[in-house]
C-alpha cells in the first residue's frame, strides 16, 4: 500500500467527532487518470494561443474524451482491486473524466484504504460528514486512481458566494442622476469600458450563469431593473432557466438571492441581447462544495452546443481540498476551455486570506477555483478617473498550481519588485491571480423590490464576461470562431487593458497585502478592460 493524499491535522473550523458506526454506508466516487492528460493540455493551448495555426479550432466532446478516458486496463485493475475486498456492485460513470462508484459500509472502506474514517463536524454550520486525515491504495493503482471522495477533501462549508456586503433604499426614492464615482450603473460601465448598448444579433450566442446555496433569480427584480437603468431596452427581457441537482428558481420576494439577481441583472442588462441562462444548483449532489462545482461544468461539457461563457460568483478556499481534488476540477475547467468556453470567476474578496476576510492566518491563502490556470480570475476595481484597487480584490500565487507560461513575462517583473517582502508567506513559483479587474463597489441592483449596492468581485465577474459575450456576437457574426480560453488572448493582448497603479492594499493575515503597480499585481491583475481595444485585438 502507498499513502494517496493526506494531511497534517483537522483542519481549521473542523472538529474530528469520533467513528461513525460500522455500518455506515458511504458513496465513494473513483477518478481514473486520463490516458493523455498533458495531450489535452497542449491542444488547449494550441486551439487558444492566437499566434498558433489551429487558434479557434476547439474540440468536439468526442475529441476532449479521447484525451480524458481511463485506459481499459486501469478500468479493469481498479475492479479487480474491488472485488478483492467483496465490493461487487461498482458502476462506471463517464462524464469528462472516468469515475467508478460504489458504496460501502465504513468498516469495509477502513480496510479497502487501510485508513479510519471519522466523523467530523463544521463547527459554523453544524455540517457532518465522515472523512480522514490519510488514505492509501495499492501501489500498483497509484498510475491508475487520481483521486478518491469522500477522502481528505473538508469542503463542508457552503460555497462562499463573493459578494460581501450590501446596503439598501427604496427604489421610489433613488436618485437617477448619482455620480458614477459614487454608484455604478449599466451606464457607468458602458462610459467608462466603451460597452456598446446596441444589442447582439447571434441568436447562437449564449452566457451561462449558475446559481448555489438557494440565492434564486427573480424575474420581476429584473423587469424593474431594466426600467430604471436600462429604460432604452425592453423591459420584459428575460433569462432562461436550467436546473441540476434538483435545483430550483421559485419566484417572490422572500426568495429574491442578491448574488443570483446581481449575476442576471449585469449580464442581461450589460450584454445587451444576449442569451442568459441562470443554471440553478440544487442540494442533491454527493456531500461537498466541490462536487457542486464539478457537476456544473461537466453539464455544460455535455452539451452539444454549450454557452461559450460562464460567469460564476462562488468560490471557496484553496486549501479545502487536497491537491488532488483541485487539479480534478482544474482538469475540468481545462476540457470545457479546449471546447470553447470562457470560463470567468470572481477572485474573491478576501484579500491574500483568500475567498474571505480573515487576519488570523499565519500564511496567505489562495482562493479556488482562481489558482486554476484554465480559468480567468476578475480582481475588483472601485472610483472612476483614475480606477483604484480595492482592498477585499483577493490575489496572490496558487499553492497548488505552478505558474503558466502564458503569464510568466507578466508576473516576473511584480516578483523581482516585490523582493524578500511577504518571503515564505507565499509560493512565489505558483499560479499569479486575478488575471484583470472591473469595478466591484457600489454596483446597483434590485432585489426583493429594493435598490442595493454590492461589494465583491461577484460584480466585476459578470461585468468582464458580458464584455466577453459581446466580442463573442460579433466574431460570431464575421463567420470567426468565439474566443474559448481567455488568458493567452489576454496576456498577448495586454494593450486592451488600462493599468491600475493606485488604490487600496488587499490586506489579510495580519499583513497589508499586496499594493497595485505599474504592469501586472495580484490584486488588480493586468488591469480593466476596453470593449473597443478588445474588438480590435480580436481582429475586427
Amino acid at each position: 500500500m502507498a499513502v494517496h493524499e493526506s494531511r497534517t491535522g483537522v483542519p481549521t473550523h473542523y472538529a474530528r467527532e469520533g467513528p461513525p458506526h460500522p455500518e455506515t454506508l458511504v458513496d465513494f466516487r473513483i477518478a481514473l487518470h486520463s490516458i493523455d492528460r498533458s495531450g489535452l493540455e497542449r491542444a488547449l493551448y494550441d486551439v487558444s494561443v492566437p499566434s498558433s495555426p489551429l487558434y479557434g479550432k476547439h474540440l468536439s466532446t468526442e475529441e476532449v474524451k479521447s484525451y480524458t478516458s481511463a485506459s481499459p486496463h486501469s478500468l479493469a485493475a481498479v475492479i479487480e482491486w474491488l472485488a478483492e475486498y467483496g465490493i461487487t456492485d461498482v458502476q462506471l460513470e463517464s462524464t469528462v473524466h472516468d469515475y467508478l462508484t460504489f458504496s460501502a459500509p465504513v468498516h469495509a472502506a477502513n480496510d479497502l484504504f487501510d485508513t479510519d474514517f471519522h466523523s467530523f463536524v463544521h463547527i459554523p454550520s453544524g455540517k457532518r460528514a465522515i472523512r480522514t486525515l490519510q488514505y492509501s491504495i495499492p501501489r500498483d493503482l497509484v498510475s491508475h486512481i487520481n483521486v478518491i471522495h469522500p477522502t481528505t477533501s473538508f469542503d463542508l462549508a457552503k460555497p462562499l458566494s463573493i459578494s460581501v456586503s450590501y446596503g439598501k433604499r427604496s427604489s421610489e426614492s433613488s436618485n437617477l442622476n448619482s455620480s458614477c464615482a459614487d454608484t455604478i450603473t449599466p451606464q457607468c460601465l458602458q462610459d467608462l469600458y466603451d460597452i456598446p448598448a446596441t444589442p447582439a444579433t447571434q441568436p447562437s450566442n449564449r452566457i451561462a450563469v449558475p446559481g448555489m446555496i438557494e440565492y434564486w433569480a427573480q424575474y420581476a427584480d429584473l423587469e424593474a431593473f431594466l426600467e430604471r437603468l436600462r429604460p432604452d431596452m425592453p423591459s420584459n427581457t428575460t433569462f432562461s432557466v436550467e436546473a441540476i441537482d434538483g435545483g430550483t428558481n421559485p419566484q417572490g420576494p422572500e426568495y429574491a438571492g442578491y448574488e443570483a439577481n446581481l449575476d442576471t441583472q449585469y449580464t442581461v442588462g450589460l450584454a445587451t441581447g444576449v442569451n442568459t441562462t441562470f443554471i440553478s444548483i440544487g442540494p442533491n449532489n454527493t456531500d461537498g462544495a466541490a462536487i457542486g462545482f464539478l457537476d456544473i461544468v461537466e453539464y455544460l461539457y455535455n452539451m452539444t452546443d454549450p454557452p461559450q461563457v460562464m460567469s460564476m460568483s462562488y468560490g471557496y478556499e484553496e486549501w479545502w481540498l487536497t491537491p488532488s481534488q483541485a487539479q480534478q476540477i482544474c482538469d475540468v475547467y481545462m476540457a470545457l476551455g479546449a471546447r470553447g468556453v470562457s470560463l470567468i470567476f470572481g477572485s474573491g474578496d478576501g484579500g491574500v486570506s483568500g475567498a474571505e476576510r480573515n487576519d488570523t492566518c499565519t500564511e496567505f491563502l489562495p482562493a479556488f477555483p482562481g489558482g486554476c490556470p484554465y480559468i480567468t480570475s476578475v480582481g475588483g476595481t472601485y472610483s472612476i478617473n483614475p480606477e483604484l484597487s480595492t482592498n477585499f480584490s483577493s490575489g496572490g500565487f496558487s499553492g497548488y498550481f505552478a505558474r503558466p507560461s502564458y503569464q510568466e513575462q507578466a508576473v516576473a517583473p511584480f516578483l523581482e519588485n516585490l523582493g524578500d517582502t511577504y518571503s515564505g508567506l507565499f509560493n512565489a513559483s505558483g499560479r499569479g491571480f486575478p488575471d484583470i479587474a472591473a469595478q466591484s463597489h457600489n454596483v446597483e441592483i434590485i432585489t426583493g423590490g429594493e435598490t442595493v449596492y454590492i461589494n465583491g468581485t461577484s460584480c466585476s465577474g459578470p461585468i468582464f464576461a458580458s464584455m466577453v459575450a459581446l466580442v463573442n456576437d460579433r466574431l460570431i457574426a464575421a463567420g470567426k470562431p468565439v474566443l474559448g480560453f481567455l488568458n493567452p488572448f489576454l496576456y498577448n493582448n495586454t494593450q486592451i487593458f488600462t493599468d491600475i497603479t493606485a488604490g487600496l492594499p488587499n490586506a489579510g493575515c495580519g499583513t497589508g497585502g499586496f499594493n497595485a503597480t505599474t504592469g501586472w499585481d495580484p490584486i488588480t491583475g493586468l488591469g480593466t478592460p476596453n470593449f473597443l481595444k478588445m474588438l480590435e485585438a480580436a481582429g475586427l
